[in-house]
């Protein structure tokens, strides 16, 4: 993951509040892109 796409990540989690800053320094990328995506990305079986 790019720094960018990462800085942006981190950036939605901690304005909606999801995670303290404490928690997101200690994250692995993969670990913020799997939370980015449980909390914020839509599954075609959120639509159905």
């Amino acid at each position: 993951m790019s720094q960018t796409e990462r800085d942006y990540r981190v950036e939605h989690l901690l304005d909606n509040h999801k995670f303290n800053e404490k928690e997101i320094v200690s994250m692995s990328d993969e670990q913020i892109e799997y939370f980015h995506w449980l909390y914020f990305e839509e599954s075609v079986y959120d639509l159905m």
